[in-house]
């Protein structure tokens, strides 16, 4: 099978897959970052009531007329009344209640005076500035009435949902169920950090490094498993996986080496092919196929090979899945800044630092196989080729990161 382009790669994924169903309800501490399964209309004002926004004293405008420090107006003050209270005596003619912010405004006041311009007074209070109807007076429904749609199913919450929706009275929200994950490295090279090291051995990176991307994006997987270079144990592996996850990514054993068994891995499954190679580097050996309905994504082994077509394929088969479009990348223009003298001859994605519309790109370390370089980096250059390199000022394609 010959090698298509990451565009064509998504295309065949994006097809094959379906985004979850079900639904689960979850309490709001524990809703940020899930996808709404329902619309969420106020079943009440907010405010629920006519409010102070400031501590002061409740009354009529009308009573206020032509007050200054010259010449104050003194009122009766007949009650108090605190946040989270209810004034028991209403507001008339000549009569004022003292008042704290957030408060509910006593019947028959219609506006609110500041502390500050009055003397304080507790039983009698002057009054040093006129007022009209209406000022410092928060209405009922002043942020939204009743019945207005606050938030829209399939929409990511943040914190900011999360307080409307607190403060909407709303203790619990359906949200889309999780995208269950499993991932697989293999490698008979392989083993745990904290092991001796053996000659020929070298540590699990792509476990940590893509679990770690997984729980940064919003996944936890329901499955990790690290198998050797042996096809039926690799098979029966993703066999267990396909019961339970909605993806499977693997990692290792795509190319054409004697040990690369996952080819042979599709075949002991009976699984239908969806491609194998982009025409890209790092990762293009990457293999993709469904099991059972359940789509695989095998990644090559190499670190920055795993991440890069993980960011390029997976990320869009995730955001697929979930329903998440924030998980898409985000593509942008930008200049270069400094010099990438390696040319290549065919579509390379080069690891880069992206700041305000210039991009730099670190001198060494470009390699499949190290991981290095791509601490503090964000992005991904998309250099067409052939190509001989990148200069200072040369403008380039980037996916943000």
């Amino acid at each position: 099978m010959h090698a298509i382009s990451v565009e064509q790669a998504r295309a065949q994924l994006m097809a094959a897959l379906r985004p979850v169903e079900g639904w689960e309800e979850v309490e709001l501490r524990c809703a940020r970052g899930r996808i709404l399964a329902e619309d969420i209309v106020a079943i009440q004002p907010q405010p629920p009531f006519d409010r102070s926004p400031l501590d002061g004293y409740a009354l009529r405008a009308a009573d206020s007329v032509d007050a200054s420090r010259e010449k104050p107006v003194t009122l009766r003050v007949v009650d108090r009344v605190m946040a989270g209270n209810v004034a028991k005596e209403a507001v008339t003619a000549g009569t004022a209640v003292r008042i704290m912010t957030g408060a509910p405004i006593p019947r028959g006041a219609d506006c609110v005076i500041r502390q500050e311009d009055t003397d304080y007074g507790e039983e009698r209070v002057q009054i040093y500035t006129a007022l009209h109807s209406h000022d410092n007076y928060c209405d009922c429904g002043e942020d939204y009435p009743a019945g207005t749609r606050l938030m829209d199913r399939g929409e990511k919450l943040d914190a900011v949902d999360i307080g409307l929706l607190a403060g909407a009275g709303i203790a619990a929200v359906k949200v889309q169920r999780k995208v269950r994950v499993a991932l697989i490295t293999s490698g008979d090279e392989l083993i745990a950090p904290g092991m001796a090291s053996r000659p020929g051995k070298i540590y699990n990176t792509n476990h940590y490094l893509l679990r770690s991307r997984l729980a940064e994006l919003g996944f936890e997987p329901v499955l990790c498993a690290h198998v050797g270079d042996e096809v039926e144990e690799t098979a029966e592996r993703i066999r267990t996986a396909a019961q339970n996850a909605d993806l499977i990514i693997t990692t290792g054993g795509v190319s054409v080496g004697q040990r690369d068994v996952m080819h042979e891995v599709v075949t002991r499954l009976g699984g239908e092919q969806l491609f194998w190679r982009i025409a890209a580097k790092p990762g293009s050996p990457v293999l993709a196929y469904t099991f059972e309905g359940t789509p695989v994504i095998a990644l090559s082994g190499n670190p920055f090979g795993a991440f890069a077509t993980f960011e390029l394929l997976v990320r869009p088969a995730l955001a697929k899945l979930s329903g998440d479009g924030s998980l898409v990348m985000e593509k942008v223009t930008a200049t270069v800044a400094g010099e990438f003298p390696k040319g290549t001859k065919g579509r390379r994605f080069v690891r880069a630092r992206y700041r305000h519309g210039t991009v730099e790109i670190p001198r060494q370390g470009h390699a499949s196989g190290m991981l290095s370089a791509l601490k503090h980096c964000n992005c991904l250059v998309d250099i067409q080729g052939p190509n001989q390199g990148l200069s200072t000022g040369d403008t380039v394609e980037v996916w943000l990161l």
